[in-house]
């Protein structure tokens, strides 16, 4: 996995000449080797974040046994990732999705991908960023006695604003220094996940393995320690809303394939990286999330872990310096998912503006000559990321009746925006699928260095399956006093999905941002969308 390859190395060439024959001239730094690409993607979808944030989520919903549901995300972005892959490998550029889609389908289809998952994206940076703030303000009491308020919506604004302000310095700098940050990255969510496992196990598990196929009673209204009422079903009702918990953490993969353009042989190393990310990814959940399991209290613990706070409450038995180190663990985490979340963004926005499809597109496309990197485009990005931060800031203080749905008193704009950093992914994951789908209905043959073969159809129908029933699963509107309430606000899921589709139609009619798109369709290997439709 050495990243040391000079700019002579043959493959070196190969990527920037298939470069060239989709129309596109080389003008990143091609610096990254398989670590430092597996690195971003595995920082981005990050068992750390993942766990540390919805740990509740899923315990409180499925019980100790909702561990198990873990392989189930897994298993069906494995068959994704796969897709993709094959995708990547014949078309290594920056974009990813964006790219995938339009060669596959066209540029109206293309670039509806690319405005889902770019706005899934900017989401998640301002979602993972102020996640973090917890985290800083329990280490700044800790080590200086200060006394800050996370829920505080100023405290909130200055850390993420802060920590969003470094990560972006560190992107400008270059492929270089982001690899170097989500190699280090990799190392800290080893630790942060496996190191804590095993930290735990020595300090004493209270319970034996066979307490990881209960339910504990969650099911049941009763003994549910949310107060949630599954009606006595597990598998029909408390798993669907569990399984979310590692749904929400099995994505952020596909970020190998937006950093194409500054990967050393990319055709081969990306799809790589993407299938290793997953797999590695579950495993250090699941490792993870069987060590939290095993050393809650033996008395009553599903309800006293959540009373009590969750993970934190877990921990507290430990050494108060154990404590605070596994806090700068959790922090890093936190900061190395978003730099390479953003990073991943950065390259999208660079690669639509290249082809004229987002507004400013020339100013967006510059790319610096000193870093060879997509400095406007982080620029923009950060702007808008600190436009969503400030959504905090908007929290009705009783329920809002809008039409058929109801918006929650006390909670803020970006919670709800949030949730299509989740829906958004699959959304344009499963167009994405599709197009390849289309694609290889019309006769479209991977001509990379990484193929499906005769697996091709199974692998990309098990694709769409999952994905389909998955994203299903996220959007599905419901009640606020239903279980789902707890996570999905009545319909507001669906809603801000419908909003975002209906501004991007809009733009799509007014700016026609599709037709600068055209004139990028190029592909000397498979020719497809407007050249296939002039050959047919």
């Amino acid at each position: 996995m050495s990243d040391a390859v000079g700019t002579q190395d043959p493959a070196y060439s190969s990527e920037d000449r298939r470069l060239e024959s989709l129309g596109y001239r080389p003008q990143l730094n091609r610096v990254l080797g398989l670590f430092a690409n597996f690195s971003v993607a595995f920082t981005y979808l990050s068992p750390m974040v993942g766990i540390y944030s919805l740990f509740v989520l899923g315990l409180g919903t499925g019980g100790p046994a909702y561990v198990w549901l873990t392989w189930l995300p897994v298993a069906g972005m494995l068959l994704v990732a796969l897709v993709f892959g094959e995708l990547a490998s014949h078309y290594p550029v920056a974009g990813a999705l964006y790219q995938y889609s339009k060669f596959s389908v066209g540029p109206k289809y293309g670039w509806f991908v690319g405005w889902f998952y770019g706005i899934a994206l900017l989401v998640t940076v301002a979602s993972v960023d102020t996640g973090i703030v917890s985290y800083v303000t329990s280490l700044l009491q800790n080590w200086f006695g200060w006394k800050l308020n996370p829920s505080s919506h100023w405290v909130v604004l200055v850390v993420t604003v802060a920590l969003l302000l470094i990560q972006t310095i560190l992107n400008i700098t270059g492929a270089k220094v982001m690899g170097r940050v989500a190699q280090f990255g990799v190392y800290v969510e080893i630790v942060g996940t496996v190191g804590v496992a095993i930290i735990l196990a020595i300090n004493g598990f209270h319970h034996g393995f066979s307490y990881l196929f209960t339910a504990q009673g969650v099911q049941h209204v009763k003994t549910n320690p949310l107060g949630l009422n599954f009606n006595g079903h597990w598998l029909t009702g408390a798993a669907l809303i569990a399984v979310l918990a590692p749904v929400y953490i099995f994505y952020g993969f596909e970020s190998a394939g937006d950093i194409s353009e500054e990967t050393i042989d990319a055709g081969r190393q990306v799809p790589r990286s993407m299938r290793l990310a997953l797999i590695w990814g579950g495993l250090a959940s699941f490792i993870l999330t069987m060590g939290l399991l095993l050393a809650i209290p033996a008395h009553n613990g599903v309800a006293a872990t959540i009373n009590g706070g969750g993970i934190p409450f877990i921990l507290g038995s430990l050494p108060s310096w154990l404590q605070d180190f596994l806090l700068l663990m959790i922090i890093f985490a936190f900061f190395s998912c978003g730099t390479s979340v953003q990073g991943a963004g950065a390259r999208l926005a660079f690669s639509y503006a290249r082809d004229g499809a987002l507004p400013a597109a020339r100013w967006i496309s510059q790319v610096s000559k000193r870093h060879k990197a997509p400095v406007n485009a982080l620029i923009g990005g950060t702007a808008v990321t600190v436009l969503f931060i400030l959504l905090e800031f908007l929290s009705p203080t009783k329920n809002v009746h809008i039409l058929f749905f109801t918006y929650p008193a006390n909670t803020n704009i970006l919670v709800s925006l949030v949730s299509f950093g989740v829906s958004g992914i699959y959304l344009s994951f499963f167009m994405t699928v599709l197009a390849a789908a289309i694609a290889r209905a019309k006769g479209w043959v991977g001509e990379g260095q990484f193929t499906l073969g005769s697996w091709a159809w199974p692998v990309t129908i098990g694709a769409l399956v999952y994905l389909g029933v998955m994203f299903i699963n996220i959007i599905a509107p419901t009640g606020l006093s239903s279980p789902r309430g707890y996570f999905n606000l009545d319909w507001i899921t669906f809603v801000v999905m419908a909003v975002i589709a209906i501004v991007g139609a809009i733009y799509m009619l007014v700016g026609r941002p599709d037709k600068g798109l055209e004139g990028h369709l190029h592909d000397e290997l498979e020719p497809t969308g407007a050249e296939r439709e002039t050959k047919g």
